[in-house]
């Protein structure tokens, strides 16, 4: 085989890797850079390689950087703000973890904001956390830690990346004499040569991000269509916690503006919440007022926005300075510009939108699932370190931490694992070109609509009975255009939404209680037992149930 940093895809019906990694974020470069040395990897972004969520993270990372700070502390507030379902040992070794993650970003550059007149890092605080604490890059921290890990990657020999290729489904096979099946690669979608090639590897990694687009309102980008949870899952792995969505409490309400995010870390700053008269109301609902946990704010907006009938909030810093505004906050302030809003004299139009996926794959601290090589890393998988409720800018700090526990585990792993069978080729034989498109763009909105609506912020079992019955009817549709048709990059991120939004209503109906993010009018206190909401598929190892709890 040619050198991996020569290959043409043009010309490749099928190609082997040591490692195949999916996804382009700060987990899955992470990841990659760390294993390059050793190994030939290959990296695939379903888009271009700035598609992805890291690339629009604003707020930073949570890191115990002050001597004045501790893990101690840190560990006490991510298990607070998770609503006792955080694994204490998961978050020990994440916040253990943080500073060493943090010393390798800045030795590969990342350009971490300093203090004023200071050669220290400028720390920030955010909702939930006890202490300033969160390392950023002015106000567009992910956009400069994906800079620095994609130009890095772009330069390490035995690392190859593949923009606009979207995985289909994983590959299992049995070695010779062996029962247990493992992972051994993909089956992957070339947008631009429109059709499908075999990536195999011997060992394959998933960090293809959250499933935020299930929801209409969404501050990520469309490629959150939870692609790596619904693969897994497929091939027998558990997901734990679907239900647990973090809504953004304050997204651009405006009605040209696309998923834009305000950082929390405005309000970390002093920002106000105000209804459109100008009445601050965050301190009706909890003591630290706009800097409670996030499932408050999210549901005291949705709850104002509901009683006095408004479309949206205010989100207001205009009392500071305009020279510390621009300063700290230069990305909302150009692209609110853009619409007329001057943040330093004008509050600013929110709502909640779909944030992050605190559920996920089940993995252990070395970030490995059910099935034998298969790995999970970032917002796709469940380490047990959000619980109920991510705590801000806990979710970098996660990516990386696992990312490199990970490529330790598969450095050890991977001299003994054999080379992959071949893998039958993808066959179209079958199928034909839809002349229907117009059904995958109507399914699609039908789906992110009651899901907005049935399993939202604020959930009642009716509504989610009215979703499980809305998703049946759509899983048979989409099914059967899946199966008569050739495949397209938005019918594969349909059929994944639509297992992911599966997931989650089944999980939400599982839990007869309000904890955390999950929060039902017909059962609005907390259980005194706090218990993980475990799925595991018909075809896992163990045959077990659909549903179980730990």
């Amino acid at each position: 085989m040619k050198d991996s940093q020569t290959i043409d895809p043009q010309n490749i019906e099928s190609v082997h890797y040591d490692v195949l990694v999916i996804g382009c974020g700060a987990a899955g470069l992470t990841l990659a850079i760390k294993l390059a040395a050793h190994t030939k990897v290959a990296v695939l972004s379903k888009g271009n390689f700035q598609e992805g969520s890291t690339w629009y993270a604003q707020g930073g990372i949570a890191a115990v950087l002050d001597d004045k700070d501790s893990v101690e502390s840190h560990v006490a507030d991510t298990i607070a703000a998770g609503g006792g379902l955080c694994h204490k040992d998961t978050v020990k070794f994440i916040v253990e973890q943080s500073k060493a993650a943090i010393d390798w970003l800045v030795d590969i550059g990342v350009p971490f904001t300093k203090a004023q007149n200071s050669n220290d890092f400028h720390l920030t605080r955010e909702g939930g956390h006890s202490h300033r604490r969160i390392i950023h890059s002015a106000d567009s921290t992910g956009k400069a830690v994906h800079s620095t890990l994609l130009d890095t990657a772009q330069s390490t020999p035995g690392l190859t990346l593949f923009k606009h290729h979207i995985a289909v489904d994983l590959i299992k096979q049995s070695d010779t004499g062996e029962s247990k099946v493992r992972c051994t690669g993909a089956y992957v979608y070339s947008r631009e040569e429109d059709r499908v090639k075999v990536f195999s590897a011997r060992t394959v990694v998933l960090a293809t991000g959250g499933a935020s687009k299930a929801y209409l309102y969404s501050s990520n980008p469309d490629s959150a269509s939870g692609d790596g949870i619904a693969m897994a899952w497929r091939a027998g792995c558990r997901v734990t916690n679907m239900e647990f969505n973090q809504f953004h409490p304050t997204c651009l309400y405006h009605p040209e503006a696309k998923s834009f995010l305000i950082t929390e870390a405005l309000r970390g700053e002093g920002a106000k919440l105000r209804l459109p008269n100008g009445e601050a109301f965050m301190h009706k609902f909890h003591e630290l007022a706009e800097l409670a946990p996030r499932d408050i704010v999210a549901r005291a907006i949705d709850y104002e926005m509901k009683r006095v009938g408004s479309d949206f909030v205010h989100l207001d810093i205009s009392h500071k300075s305009a020279e510390f505004i621009t300063k700290h906050f230069p990305t909302v302030s150009k692209q609110c510009a853009k619409y007329g809003i001057d943040i330093t004299k004008d509050p600013i139009p929110v709502v909640p939108a779909a944030h992050y996926t605190c559920g996920g794959i089940a993995v252990n601290q070395k970030g490995q699932t059910d099935l034998k090589n298969l790995y999970a890393i970032g917002e796709t998988s469940f380490t047990g370190l959000h619980g109920a409720n991510r705590m801000a800018s806990n979710s970098l700090l996660e990516c990386l931490v696992y990312a490199r526990s990970a490529a330790n585990a598969i450095r050890e792993t991977l001299p003994n694992i054999p080379p992959p069978k071949q893998a039958p080729e993808w066959d179209e034989s079958r199928v034909t070109d839809s002349d229907e498109d117009v059904v995958i763009a109507h399914n699609w909105d039908e789906l992110r609509r009651f899901m907005w609506d049935y399993v939202g912020i604020v959930r009642t079992q009716k509504r989610l009975e009215r979703a499980s019955n809305r998703i049946a009817l759509l899983q048979k549709e989409i099914h059967e255009y899946y199966s008569n048709y050739k495949i397209s990059n938005d019918l594969i991120e349909l059929r994944n939404l639509a297992k992911v939004a599966e997931l989650i209503i089944h999980s939400a109906k599982a839990r007869k209680e309000s904890r955390g993010l999950h929060y039902s009018l017909d059962y609005p206190e907390m259980s005194e037992t706090a218990v993980d909401t475990v799925l595991v598929p018909i075809n896992h190892a163990a045959q077990a149930c659909v549903i179980i709890s730990e």
